[in-house]
């Protein structure tokens, strides 16, 4: 954590300042270690980061160190400095699903729990959040209300069974936070969320999966969970609330994530853009061809509007709305508007684009990817779909 702060600027734009060159000079070598594998870095060089991180005050940047946590506009810049490289938000503790449990446990978690398990969090403990199900099971995705993991009361506690899937950073995490079906008497069913320290034998990792992505800590697994016992005092929140306060973490979660990928595709324009100012081809560089430096003017405008769009929706958010409606209009607009940048470096740079000698090929598959986390664009439009006929409903 940080309290760090500069004449002439805010303490969040000298946050971030100080996160964008300890990303690019210390983090970006970082990029071509052994250690960086197809499940995402290993344990140890997860934990040399946050080391090298934590030494110069940039742990968990966006919390300051009397635990004041930055309004969503001031985190923007802190997080897109973060994703100029895929390892970024891992060494300085602002990565997926971490990020999005902090801000969760901070919001709704007790006292008690906070001290136990947020702190643990921000001092760069990683963690899970378990709610996805398998698809061959017809169970919870993009559609929570599938959710066929179950929680029933058993004297003080509750005992959990039910299978997960697709939950990032499983496989290491300290901390998990699980979502299972309660009943809570009304014939209605609802969720619950829990808290459990990880690992636990009841809490058994299948297989991890093999994904298009490669930037998370422990991958994506499919987790078992049998017979778990839980006391009631790790509820988190209230008992049969776990659908709002899925809200409540995925509206700030989805937008983070644009703001990490924006940092990252900045990265990969950059890199696109220096190698068509150097390469030579047909008598002249390639930005002097229209067919490449309109795609790199492209990039600007796509970036910039992804931007603004952030912005905008983090000032949503700070005003006190819930901001669903707007995160997940920033979500479809950044992830694809990102997604377009990020494939037209690819294309500007030819083979080497499709090559693993810069990070524009790994970026390229993260944003391929991201289109499809924390909700397709698909539901998203349909969601909006939805409140455009019942804005239009209300009007009549």
């Amino acid at each position: 954590m940080s309290d760090a702060s500069a004449p002439g600027r805010t303490p969040a734009q000298d946050i971030a300042a100080q996160v964008e060159v300890f990303v690019r000079t210390v983090v970006a070598p970082f990029e071509k270690d052994p250690r960086c594998g197809p499940h995402g870095p290993e344990d140890g060089l997860v934990h040399e980061l946050r080391g090298l991180a934590r030494d110069r005050g940039l742990l968990t940047p966006h919390i300051l160190a009397d635990g004041t946590h930055l309004s969503h506009a001031d985190t923007a810049p802190i997080l897109r400095a973060a994703g100029l490289s895929p390892l970024g938000p891992v060494a300085v503790n602002v990565a997926a699903p971490d990020e999005g449990n902090m801000n969760l446990l901070g919001k709704v978690a007790t006292s008690e729990q906070k001290a136990r398990f947020l702190n643990r969090l921000l001092e760069g403990g990683r963690s899970a959040f378990l709610m996805t199900e398998p698809a061959e099971e017809n169970g919870a995705g993009s559609d929570p209300a599938l959710m066929r993991t179950f929680a029933r009361p058993d004297g003080n506690h509750w005992v959990i069974s039910g299978r997960k899937t697709f939950i990032t950073g499983a496989q290491g995490a300290g901390v998990g936070i699980i979502m299972a079906r309660t009943d809570p008497g009304d014939g209605q069913g609802a969720a619950t969320m829990f808290l459990v320290d990880l690992p636990d034998p009841a809490v058994r990792i299948e297989r991890i999966l093999d994904t298009i992505d490669s930037s998370m800590p422990g991958g994506h697994a499919v987790v078992a969970i049998e017979d778990l016992r839980v006391p009631a005092d790790q509820i988190l929140g209230a008992p049969h609330r776990g659908f709002e306060y899925a809200q409540v973490r995925l509206a700030p979660a989805r937008l983070t994530h644009c703001m990490r990928w924006l940092g990252a595709c900045t990265r990969a324009h950059e890199i696109a853009t220096d190698y068509a100012c150097r390469r030579q081809a047909f008598k002249r560089r390639l930005i002097e061809h229209e067919g490449v430096g309109f795609m790199l003017a492209d990039n600007l405008i796509d970036l910039k509007q992804s931007e603004l769009m952030i912005d905008w929706a983090a000032k949503v958010l700070d005003s006190g709305l819930h901001g669903t409606s707007e995160t997940s209009m920033t979500k479809v607009a950044v992830s694809e508007a990102l997604s377009r940048v990020a494939d037209r470096c690819v294309q500007v740079m030819g083979a080497t684009g499709v090559s693993r000698e810069t990070i524009v090929e790994q970026v390229y598959r993260e944003v391929r990817a991201f289109r499809i986390y924390d909700g397709p664009s698909e539901v998203h439009r349909w969601s909006l779909a939805k409140k455009v006929d019942r804005d239009w409903r209300a009007s009549q």
